[in-house]
């Protein structure tokens, strides 16, 4: 399956859609959006859906990033936020492993933290926002082992 990339906890439509079209930008083939809500869950998903069948790429909407996991059965879960105190050079991904990013401000709740591995991109001070950040980490990610 490759490396899949989701987004968690989001309300704003257009920060849905600015998300999907930096994901698929790096060229990442499926999109999973768990725990929508909002204008995302209303406006965004159908603007979402048209940029995917345009660019031939894949969206998965579910309920909880429990299912997500269970259904997907990554081999690794990475939950990235730069309020983690865990840093990482990047995400050392293998196949079938899915980075995880909060689409709220407040990042992860404690349980959700358990889920996966709950890490900072290191060199990452401050929260500049869910794309930002999610720009940043898939860059070291993506362009930066290859």
């Amino acid at each position: 399956m490759g490396l899949m990339v989701a987004i968690h906890n989001v309300t704003s439509a257009q920060r849905l859609v600015d998300f999907a079209k930096l994901t698929f930008g790096f060229n990442i083939d499926r999109l999973v959006i768990t725990k929508i809500g909002g204008t995302a869950a209303q406006a965004g998903i159908p603007d979402v859906g048209r940029i995917a069948v345009k660019l031939g790429k894949s969206i998965m909407v579910l309920p909880d990033l429990k299912d997500a996991i269970e259904l997907l059965s990554p081999r690794k879960v990475y939950l990235m936020s730069p309020l983690a105190e865990r840093e990482i050079d990047y995400v050392d991904y293998k196949d079938n492993s899915l980075i995880v990013f909060s689409g709220i401000e407040n990042g992860f709740t404690k349980i959700e933290q358990s889920l996966g591995e709950y890490v900072n991109i290191k060199g990452m001070k401050g929260d500049p926002g869910p794309i930002a950040y999610a720009g940043a980490v898939l860059y070291c990610t993506l362009a930066l082992q290859k």
